[in-house]
């Protein structure tokens, strides 16, 4: 924390600017020694400054040089960014200077880490930061702003506030029993309040499903026997030949993956080797990878042809969907019909003149609820450190409930809610392990 420290914080290559960051105590003085225009250290917080970076009598470069001073800064330290015509060789020039007249080039995300180490941001917004650069669409950003400006972290602070309020009464109850002006918190008025916080952190947990599907977007494995056409499905929704297809039974034997986004949400498509017994020992391999699939995806859609009956193994994948979220989608319907199934989430359709596709896309569309995500406020969990403690608190307030229900002593209860207190601090960061902040932080682009 006592190093200044740099990085450039434009994307490599070709542009019309590249900006390089610095911050820490020393970083006005130190981009002053290579500065030729004005003095650095006299120029006021916030301005913008033209000159060239000039060393050991060589111009480098015509710049623009912010000057931002702490702490109403990103780092709330002082913060130099130098905007220098975009291009790698005199990006690197300029990094490589400021490595040598004393700046230490920054770990991936340390510039945010040192946001959140002094105090301007919490580890949500923190977070945050990390999932806009990585947002790949308009839902996925709209979430990361929602967290980024504090709705999130102000939900947090909101439920801790008032478990810290039930602790107080409960504390005032038990050390000062003899004044009669204070509220008597009995089993059942806690009871009463902490059902009201419990509600909220379970719909909070059930909202986190939607944000996960925002932004980690939604896993879909089609699967069927082969030659049913699951390749030629893949392609016809990805709009590109992203799958070999042949009339050769088992040409798919192991997963092809392709991307598209529907309505905002991605849709992360496993095309899979066709289920079927054989004896090839590849082959075997697919079909193993292609039912664990089955388990691990968000959807799954099931591929059966429209001219063939319904196999003994299709009926066994059948039973395997019941309990999963699936769509059966009857392929061939140009062809002569044989198949006869019975099921709210079937799709008769074909790759040949494209028919049933959309019908395909409406249905996963109506199965996600993706068509009201623009009337959201977008304000979710979203991601797994997230989850995981909310889950914990969860549990904590639910045993503190039972506890109450089975006339355990309400002081001991409170055992129960400071667990719930210290984990909702713990996702806002006022509590951390310094190893699992290195982690996250480490997963950011450098220069950020």
């Amino acid at each position: 924390m006592d190093d200044t420290i740099c990085a450039i914080s434009t994307a490599m290559g070709v542009g019309g600017i590249s900006i390089i960051r610095i911050s820490g105590d020393h970083a006005i003085p130190l981009v002053d020694k290579i500065f030729v225009g004005k003095d650095l250290t006299e120029c006021a917080s916030h301005t913008i400054n033209y000159g060239h970076i000039v060393f050991e009598g060589q111009t480098i470069d015509e710049v623009l040089v912010s000057i931002m001073r702490a702490p109403r800064t990103y780092t709330a330290e002082d913060v130099v960014e130098i905007n220098l015509h975009g291009g790698i060789a005199t990006t690197n020039k300029v990094l490589e200077i400021l490595l040598r007249i004393g700046c230490r080039l920054a770990e991936p995300g340390e510039f945010t880490k040192r946001a959140f180490l002094n105090g301007r941001i919490d580890l949500v917004k923190a977070e945050a930061v990390g999932e806009i650069i990585n947002a790949d669409n308009e839902n996925a950003r709209n979430l990361s702003i929602n967290s980024l400006t504090g709705k999130l972290s102000d939900l947090i602070r909101s439920l801790k506030s008032r478990i810290v309020e039930i602790e107080a009464k409960i504390e005032v109850n038990v050390d000062y029993p003899e004044y009669e002006d204070i509220e008597d918190m009995t089993n059942e008025k806690v009871i009463d309040e902490l059902v009201s916080v419990r509600d909220d952190v379970c719909k909070m947990l059930d909202e986190s499903k939607t944000g996960k599907m925002i932004t980690d977007g939604i896993r879909v494995a089609l699967i069927g026997r082969p030659n049913v056409g699951k390749s030629s499905i893949l392609n016809a929704l990805l709009e590109e030949e992203k799958a070999i297809v042949t009339n050769i039974a088992g040409t798919t034997r192991d997963i092809v993956e392709g991307e598209m986004l529907l309505s905002g949400v991605k849709l992360k498509f496993i095309d899979t080797a066709g289920i079927r017994k054989t004896d090839d020992v590849v082959e075997s391999i697919g079909v193993t990878k292609s039912l664990a699939q089955i388990e691990e995806a968000d959807l799954v859609i099931l591929v059966l042809s429209n001219s063939e009956e319904l196999s003994d193994d299709e009926k066994e994948i059948l039973t395997r969907l019941e309990d999963k979220k699936h769509i059966v989608f009857v392929n061939k319907n140009d062809l002569t019909r044989k198949m006869n199934i019975s099921s709210k989430d079937v799709v008769y359709g074909n790759t040949v003149s494209i028919d049933g596709l959309d019908s395909l896309k409406e249905k996963i569309v109506e199965m996600f609820s993706i068509g009201d995500l623009p009337n959201r406020d977008f304000t979710y969990i979203s991601n797994a450190r997230q989850e995981s403690l909310m889950k914990k608190v969860y549990e904590a307030i639910v045993r503190a409930i039972r506890g109450l229900g089975n006339s355990v002593p309400v002081d001991i209860v409170t055992l129960d809610l400071k667990d719930a207190r210290i984990l909702l601090g713990e996702l806002l960061g006022e509590v951390y392990d310094d190893e699992l902040i290195d982690t996250l932080f480490s997963n950011f682009c450098l220069g950020k």
